[in-house]
């Protein structure tokens, strides 16, 4: 089968270049970057070079995108141009070529104000049936572009999953008070309980959504890492979340002791993959499980994959955490 990636000089994008070759498939990488995950060197927002690329292709995997942390070094235009017109270029012609599979890479952080809960209130319970209100450009374009993929589908019959990640960059966080706060490994691990999930298992996410995506026609999916919480856990959660964790997790406590780590004081909202494990089959390995063994073993919690890919930076800033290296 071939495959088209693009966004093939990215994080994801390399990754599944590389889980996809190893697995014997005919991997096409797409991406303005050159670099050995890369065969094309070229912009989705280029309508020829899209045809040239999606002739002969049976399926696409569509994780190119201007990200979050290029809201403050690019412009909306810039958005709109590679989110929105980069993503109808591809669905077009695979809609026009005949293309049997079509999995887009979303965000959850189109949910953007939808997570926002007032003080004292419950943790939020984020599923797909939760409206998104994106609060930037970013977070606009990836809705815009997964209403695309669904117009498409619909008009088409094109088969078009959509896959809302979490979390799954190797760059400290955005903020600089919380890196200040927290170790970033530690942050990260903390994360896996609600908001965040290791490369290898969205690999493993889109892997399984290019095989399901014929018989499923068209569907949304958070792609996280499973959970612990319940929903009878959110206000706890909000006002106490060690305690929480403890009661899931007894030995967190002594794991994070022994690094001088800390578990966040609060937690806002809870990103639910149910849907993904249901319809795709998925199951994610990288959770917050198997972080505390892998810890406990002496042993990186992240997955191989996930080292290997490494850091990557997101533009050639002088500061900041997404700067190249």
């Amino acid at each position: 089968m071939r495959i088209l990636v693009t966004g093939s000089a990215g994080h994801l994008g390399e990754g599944l270049v590389r889980v996809l070759a190893a697995d014997g498939f005919d991997v096409v990488g797409l991406d303005v970057l050159d670099c050995p995950h890369t065969a094309v060197v070229a912009s989705i927002t280029d309508r020829a070079a899209v045809r040239r690329c999606v002739d002969g292709v049976d399926g696409i995997i569509h994780a190119a995108t201007l990200h979050k942390p290029h809201v403050g070094s690019h412009s909306r235009q810039a958005f709109v141009d590679t989110n929105v017109a980069g993503t109808l270029n591809l669905l077009e012609a695979a809609a026009r070529e005949g293309v049997g599979r079509f999995v887009f890479t979303s965000t959850t952080s189109a949910f953007g104000r939808a997570l926002e809960n007032p003080p004292g209130a419950p943790a939020a319970w984020i599923t797909e049936d939760v409206p998104p209100v994106p609060r930037n450009v970013y977070g606009v374009t990836k809705a815009a572009a997964e209403d695309l993929c669904e117009l498409v589908h619909r008009e088409h019959g094109l088969p078009c999953l959509v896959l809302r990640t979490s979390r799954f960059f190797p760059e400290g966080d955005d903020r600089d008070e919380i890196r200040a706060a927290y170790d970033d490994l530690n942050l990260k691990v903390n994360e896996l309980l609600y908001r965040r999930v290791d490369l290898a298992d969205v690999v493993g996410a889109h892997r399984l959504a290019l095989e399901r995506a014929p018989t499923l026609g068209f569907g949304r999916y958070i792609v996280s890492a499973t959970t612990p919480f319940t929903r009878d856990d959110l206000a706890e959660l909000r006002a106490d979340a060690p305690a929480v964790v403890r009661r899931h997790f007894p030995d967190y406590e002594a794991v994070y002791a022994e690094r001088g780590w800390t578990m966040l004081p609060s937690i806002d909202r809870v990103y639910v993959s149910a849907r993904a494990r249901r319809d795709l089959g998925w199951e994610p390995r990288y959770d917050f499980r198997n972080a505390l063994d892998r810890l406990k073993a002496g042993e990186d919690p992240r997955s191989p994959l996930a080292a290997e890919v490494g850091l990557k930076g997101y533009h050639p800033v002088s500061s900041g955490p997404y700067t190249i290296r």
